[in-house]
């Protein structure tokens, strides 16, 4: 691979979520700070979204962290193509209750309650995190609702983050969700990164990675990579890897435009500039100029 040829320690751009290359871009930093601020609130609902390869995971992933950090009580469910038995089951499990899966659903519940309300006597807040949000059926979305009705008379006794694809905010706005709706007090939606975003975070992650000198990629490179990912982490990673490679096979180093839109060319869902020659034949106004263009040129031709 091309770690030896650009002097890194471990691969800078995997697709892995790893927390420590987490990229203070303000978009991502302002969406956890929400998090932090409204558990710190005591909320009972809070919500992300953002499209595909948008960076949720690795938020996710670092609130879990800083969770645990501060001591408070976590708990996890990354794929939650779940029934509401199975989600039950998977919260008293995250949650370290003995039970056994032939256990009634009512005293799941109770078993639950109880944990919950032991943890609060403790001073200790709960917090559940589900990924993948959009996934989960109907009918379980209704239970973890029903999970925000264990309460003392002051405070919630668990609070739920969801993260979750625009898929999550179509299906929350149906009448038939509206209950959970009105329960999220706050939300993020992501957004693509800016140009200069995808400049720091591209430096970001090399400098994570150990690599120790200045302008891997050119700057032409960068703004046809930030084109063709539009702005998508996961994509950005993908090209970025692809055009690191091409770069190692040809001995350079550094990163030029015309291998990152090699790498673009190669990558599923990546956005390509190139046009395709129709398109030009079909405007008409280019197709002037193109006829134009030649009549200069060959003598005899006039328009």
């Amino acid at each position: 691979m091309y770690q030896q040829h650009f002097g890194l320690k471990e691969l800078p751009f995997s697709l892995t979520p790893d927390t420590s290359y987490f990229y203070r871009y303000p978009d991502h930093q302002e969406a956890l700070n929400m998090l932090l601020v409204a558990l710190e609130m005591n909320e009972g609902f809070i919500k992300v979204t953002g499209e595909v390869g948008i960076g949720k995971s690795l938020i996710c992933r670092k609130l879990l962290n800083l969770l645990s950090d501060r001591g408070l009580v976590t708990a996890y469910i990354p794929n939650p193509i779940l029934g509401p038995r199975e989600l039950r089951h998977m919260l008293a499990d995250e949650l370290g209750i003995a039970h056994d899966p032939a256990t009634p659903e009512h005293r799941i519940l109770q078993l639950i309650n109880e944990e919950l309300i032991r943890l609060r006597y403790e001073r200790k807040q709960v917090v559940l995190l589900i990924d993948e949000a959009q996934a989960l059926p109907d009918e379980s979305l209704e239970a973890i609702r029903l999970f925000t009705n264990l309460e003392t008379e002051k405070t919630k006794l668990l609070h739920v983050v969801l993260f979750g694809q625009p898929e999550l905010d179509v299906r929350l706005d149906r009448p038939s969700s509206r209950q959970l709706r009105q329960r999220i007090t706050f939300s993020h939606k992501l957004k693509p990164m800016s140009r200069a975003g995808a400049d720091g975070y591209l430096s970001h992650r090399l400098r994570i990675a150990g690599y120790e000198g200045s302008g891997v990629f050119h700057r032409r490179a960068v703004a046809a990579l930030h084109r063709g990912s539009g702005g998508v982490p996961r994509l950005m990673n993908i090209i970025a890897h692809k055009a690191l490679l091409a770069a190692y096979g040809e001995g350079t180093q550094r990163v030029k435009r015309r291998l990152v839109l090699r790498a673009i060319r190669d990558t599923e869902g990546a956005k390509s500039r190139m046009r395709p020659l129709h398109s030009l034949l079909f405007n008409p106004r280019k197709f002037t100029v193109s006829m134009a263009a030649w009549a200069c040129l060959i003598p005899g031709i006039g328009l």
